[in-house]
């Protein structure tokens, strides 16, 4: 409950300073709409921000899924092959290397403007921080720990379950808390690459048409999904490692 009453005295804060600069700078609409006229479009285009937004959320949560699921399994390659750590370790750096906005473009051709492209887009920047965080908690495994259980004539696969997996959770959850805030993100530069719907297309659409009270709207129901789903990820980490002292 404190959180979410922070939250609400920062976005309270952030509100008055809008509508304070509009007026101080009496900036014309067109430039930067005044809180008023961005409530106005969140009441009269609920409609259409609603349909929107669950395109949207639909490939962010789609995209979430499928980028961790590949981290994950990543991470856990990398730990147990060394010819994993040879080959698919400079992959995992080449995939941060090259940005998402510059692929997503080429992802949108070769699958189409459908929401499988965004899903995708949204995979590829959640996937490299899922599977380095995850890869850094295994390798981060108290090495007394090993050692004892080596002694105890612990086998690998017994090693990597019962004491690498757990003692890397709490940098799995951290991993998974930036990739949810980062998702709808990565969902929405799909869009911008090539749609006809969702909130990152909305966005273009109003910026076209000068709509700026529009644009505005939409980019902060991608904001509020955003923050919600992070909310949600790091309830589910906490939940997760609840053992671990970092959840305290």
């Amino acid at each position: 409950m404190r959180r979410v009453l922070d939250v609400l005295i920062s976005a309270a804060g952030l509100i008055a300073l809008w509508a304070l600069l509009v007026r101080m700078a009496e900036l014309p609409p067109y430039m930067l709409p005044s809180p008023w006229r961005v409530a106005q479009v969140f009441w009269n285009d609920h409609a259409t921000l609603w349909r929107n937004a669950k395109i949207t959320a639909w490939e962010s949560l789609a995209g979430f899924a499928l980028g961790a699921s590949a981290g994950i399994a990543a991470g856990l390659l990398l730990t147990i092959s060394s010819l994993a750590r040879r080959w698919l370790g400079p992959f995992l750096v080449l995939s941060q290397s090259v940005p998402t906005f510059a692929l997503a473009p080429l992802i949108v051709l070769w699958l189409g403007f459908g929401p499988e492209s965004k899903i995708v887009v949204a995979a590829l920047g959640i996937y490299f921080v899922v599977a380095s965080n995850f890869y850094d908690g295994l390798r981060r495994t108290d090495p007394g720990l090993l050692d004892l259980a080596r002694v105890m004539g612990a086998s690998p696969r017994r090693e990597l379950w019962r004491l690498r997996i757990p003692a890397a959770l709490p940098s799995l959850g951290s991993g998974l808390k930036v990739a949810a805030a980062y998702a709808p993100i990565a969902a929405a530069v799909g869009e911008w690459a090539g749609a006809s719907q969702g909130l990152g297309y909305l966005m273009l659409y109003a910026n076209a048409r000068l709509k700026i009270d529009l644009m505005f709207a939409a980019l902060l129901t991608l904001a509020v999904f955003g923050l919600a789903f992070h909310a949600l990820v790091g309830w589910a980490a906490r939940r997760m490692t609840s053992w671990a002292p970092e959840a305290a």
